[in-house]
């Protein structure tokens, strides 16, 4: 991978916000303070070298672009992921179980962050992200694209009900035994892996780079922020960008 691509993701710890959003809460329509969401993001613009491409995620399928920011003005925009081949445009997707999923080619030219929960790895965002990298950098195969799975929800937490399993029963993936854990003494539900889903997804399209995908963000209150877990909860963000330190 590039050394031009900075990425990290952000932990609850080292903001302003007050229970239950301690502390470091990114997200401004999580029912939070905002005078204390913007210090938060103040905190986190110190560490970058430009203020974030803030998403309005709806878990929806629709990827935020170069052209389509320009034609917009400013932000946030309605999208569940955004792309870029521009130096310092610092992406960011903003999570609390859903998983962010960042993207770079070999080459660190293209850059790509989806925001997956369920609904939206179902219907395509990835396949979409990974489209609109290849729009902007011709040439670009799937191959060459490595991808990274932050923080989410882990297979031991995520109960989910039948409707789940049909969303991705209709895309034909073949991991779906695997993925949906029958729970017993629920008929009807099932523990669902998503960090598995999306590996499956991403082999599917010909990646074969695939890191991360073993956090738990429920089984983890120190570090993360959990919507599952604690209902009325902040966000957490996953960033990437490419420097123009080569």
């Amino acid at each position: 991978m590039s050394q031009q691509i900075q990425a990290f993701c952000t932990t609850r710890q080292g903001g302003q916000s007050k229970s239950p959003f301690n502390s470091l809460n990114l997200g401004l329509n999580a029912g939070d303070d905002a005078t204390d969401v913007l210090q938060n993001r103040s905190i986190l613009r110190a560490a970058l070298p430009a203020e974030p491409v803030w998403l309005k995620q709806i878990h929806g399928v629709k990827v935020s672009t170069p052209a389509s920011r320009s034609a917009l003005g400013n932000g946030p925009f309605e999208a569940d992921a955004s792309v870029t081949n521009i130096q310092n445009e610092v992406l960011a997707i903003l999570t609390a179980d859903c998983m962010p999923v960042l993207f770079t080619s070999r080459r660190g030219d293209v850059i790509g962050a989806a925001h997956a929960g369920w609904r939206g790895l179902s219907c395509g965002i990835l396949e979409n992200t990974i489209d609109e990298m290849i729009a902007l950098s011709p040439g670009l195969t799937t191959s060459d694209i490595y991808a990274w799975m932050g923080p989410a929800i882990g297979p031991s937490a995520f109960e989910v009900g039948e409707d789940v399993l049909q969303a991705f029963a209709q895309q034909d993936q073949g991991v779906l035994f695997k993925a949906f854990i029958p729970i017993v003494e629920t008929p009807g539900k099932y523990l669902a892996d998503l960090y598995l889903l999306a590996r499956d997804r991403l082999r599917l399209m010909g990646i074969e780079q695939i890191e991360g995908g073993e956090f738990c963000t429920v089984n983890d209150p120190e570090r993360f922020f959990s919507y599952r877990r604690d209902k009325v909860t902040g966000r957490f963000a996953s960033l990437i960008w490419i420097s123009n330190i080569a």
